[in-house]
C-alpha cells in the first residue's frame, strides 16, 4: 500500500526537485500526483513501500536542516545587500496591483458593512 510522503502544495519547484533527487539517489521508489486540471487534487510524492518511509523521513529531515541553513544564509546576504523585498518594497515594485487589491478589499468591506447597517445592526 502506498504512503503519502511529501505534499507539493505551495512548495517551490527547486525544493520539489531536490526531494525527487534525494529519493532517486537513495533508490527509494516513488510516484507523484499532480493538482489536476482545476488545481483541487492533492499534488504529492507517494512512496510505494511502507518500509522505505523511515529511511526517506530521516534523509528528508537532514535535507530540511541543510535547506533551512542555506535559505537563512541567503536571506541574510540579501538583507545585507539591500536586495531583500519586504512588504513595502514588494508592493512599491507593483503599485498598480497593490492599489487594485486594496480597492477590491475596500469595495468588499463597504458593501458588506453597508448591508449590515441597512439591516439595522
Amino acid at each position: 500500500m502506498t504512503i503519502l510522503f511529501f505534499s507539493l502544495r505551495g512548495v517551490p519547484n527547486d525544493e520539489a526537485d531536490d526531494v525527487r533527487q534525494l529519493l532517486t539517489s537513495n533508490d527509494i521508489e516513488f510516484y507523484e500526483t499532480s493538482a489536476g486540471n482545476w488545481g483541487i487534487s492533492m499534488p504529492a510524492i507517494w512512496l510505494y513501500r511502507h518500509e522505505d518511509f523511515n529511511k526517506a523521513r530521516l534523509l528528508f529531515n537532514e535535507y530540511q536542516q541543510q535547506r533551512r541553513l542555506y535559505q537563512r544564509e541567503r536571506y541574510l546576504q540579501l538583507k545585507a545587500q539591500g536586495e531583500n523585498n519586504g512588504f513595502l518594497r514588494h508592493n512599491l515594485n507593483k503599485p498598480i496591483r497593490f492599489l487594485a487589491y486594496n480597492l477590491v478589499i475596500g469595495l468588499v468591506l463597504y458593501v458588506s458593512l453597508k448591508w449590515l447597517f441597512e439591516l439595522g445592526f
